[in-house]
């Protein structure tokens, strides 16, 4: 049975002016792993059953996770880890993942009835623009993790969702079932078929957009591709979000570990810099305003 700890935190109070889409509350959910199995040679999709508050998380949207000892290791802070599905109907939450230092490690050592202690649901997601028609995604390793639930909330609106999944080799590709499965339009380039670089995208974008007219575009997972759309979008004006990685302390706007600078208006019309917390503030940003 998944349970929920006793503990509740509540988080910061937004600044003035600041609005979106942050859960009310924050709760340590303790979700008994249903599945913990590789994907491909580098991830792995860590599937978990959930209570009803970590069922309130939004495409976007993260848990922090307390990682197990990788043999002697402990590990002492918490990972931040986006959410790949949010499955209501089986009451679960999947989590994609690369296994690349201890934490990580030490969930791949997660098996079946072992408990993960997850805190969240936490920051801001992704909010999709009222009678939103046709929505261009495209990420490219774990950043196909976070977009996937978007894709179900685009489709759930009535918007047409096309996915371009980016990465070196075929064998590395991920979420192409579940985005399909969602009701996604997925395109697939890789590294090794040449046709991933800017140059071959910005192509495809353009086809895509005189096809059917795009208005609002997502990304996560690299910055080359997250500067491609963001001109892209400028140049077409579109709306559009990008999720962004960064390491993290508490993951709840406190200790102010994951500032990261964005463009804002200066006081005499002129571009400024401002300085923002991903967790709290974030993670998902106006494409636009993000520094990538």
């Amino acid at each position: 049975m998944t349970m929920l700890a006793m503990i509740s935190l509540d988080t910061p109070e937004p600044a003035p002016g600041e609005t979106g889409n942050v859960s009310p509350s924050v709760a340590e959910n303790l979700c008994p792993v249903v599945a913990n199995h590789p994907v491909n040679d580098e991830y792995r999709l860590l599937v978990v059953d959930a209570p009803e508050v970590a069922l309130t998380a939004r495409a976007g949207q993260f848990f922090h996770l307390a990682c197990p000892p990788d043999g002697e290791a402990g590990n002492f802070l918490r990972r931040p880890m986006s959410i790949h599905r949010i499955d209501r109907d089986k009451r679960q939450l999947h989590f994609l993942y690369k296994v690349q230092g201890s934490g990580t490690r030490g969930l791949a050592n997660l098996g079946a009835g072992d408990v993960l202690d997850a805190l969240g649901p936490l920051g801001k997601g992704f909010v999709l623009p009222n009678v939103t028609q046709h929505v261009l995604m495209i990420g490219r390793g774990v950043g196909l993790a976070t977009l996937a639930p978007l894709a179900r909330e685009g489709v759930a609106v009535g918007a047409h969702v096309t996915a371009i999944l980016s990465a070196r080799t075929a064998s590395l590709l991920m979420a192409e079932g579940t985005l399909r499965d969602d009701g996604a339009s997925v395109i697939i380039v890789t590294d090794e078929a040449e046709n991933s670089d800017p140059v071959a995208l910005e192509g495809l974008l353009m086809r895509i957009h005189a096809d059917r007219p795009i208005d609002f575009v997502a990304t996560c997972g690299s910055k080359r591709l997250a500067r491609l759309l963001q001109g892209f979008a400028q140049e077409h004006g579109i709306a559009g979000q990008v999720a962004l990685e960064q390491r993290m302390g508490c993951a709840l706007g406190m200790c102010f570990a994951c500032v990261m600078p964005f463009r804002c208006p200066g006081p005499d019309g002129e571009q400024a810099t401002s300085y923002k917390r991903v967790c709290w503030d974030g993670p998902v940003f106006d494409l636009a305003e993000a520094v990538i």
